[in-house]
């Protein structure tokens, strides 16, 4: 039996807004500064009545650089879980110096929830807003979908199957490929 299909989202600047200074991108603080994006709950609804997964897989580096509680992030994803039809969060909390194998754009948080849902990541796709989530969608086996912001900083070296300006569009992009 084939594994289920999923639609993999990064956190912040696809689901929630991120907060950008200096034109980065950087995640809420707290549950009071979590702002989801309007077109989320639509967007999101009508891939789950398509048969997705949806799974958010999301770095917050914040927490190992001191600059963010675990607490913080749980909350925010309480809140999220509570507000959109989410089936699971998988978090990486490290710095790039770990050198692990869960913080995007290497592939492991989409590894770990395809074992754990028994996803077939070649019949999934991943959402993102940042190089990290292209390539980690990438090198997982996974359709990438890049949310393009234009934020200031480097491009993905993989190309993203669809670019697009909005959840709405990566989601309807998605809908419109089954």
């Amino acid at each position: 039996m084939p594994g289920k299909r999923a639609v993999f989202l990064d956190r912040d600047g696809v689901i929630n807004q991120a907060v950008v200074r200096d034109g980065k991108p950087y995640p809420p603080a707290t549950v009071d500064e979590l702002v989801i994006v309007p077109e989320a709950r639509g967007s999101l609804d009508d891939l789950k009545h398509a048969g997705f997964m949806l799974i958010v897989v999301t770095n917050q580096p914040d927490v190992a650089r001191g600059l963010q509680t675990l607490g913080a992030v749980e909350a925010i994803h309480t809140a999220l879980r509570q507000a959109l039809p989410l089936d699971d969060f998988f978090l990486c909390i490290h710095d790039d110096s770990a050198h692990c194998d869960c913080r995007k754009p290497q592939p492991g948080l989409l590894f770990e929830a395809s074992r754990k849902h028994n996803v077939d990541l070649s019949r999934s796709f991943m959402i993102g807003d940042r190089w990290r989530d292209v390539e980690a969608g990438a090198n997982a086996g996974c359709a990438t979908v890049w949310i393009d912001y234009g934020y200031r900083e480097r491009q993905s070296s993989v190309e993203p199957l669809a670019t697009v300006n909005s959840l709405r569009a990566a989601a309807d992009w998605i809908l419109a490929q089954h």
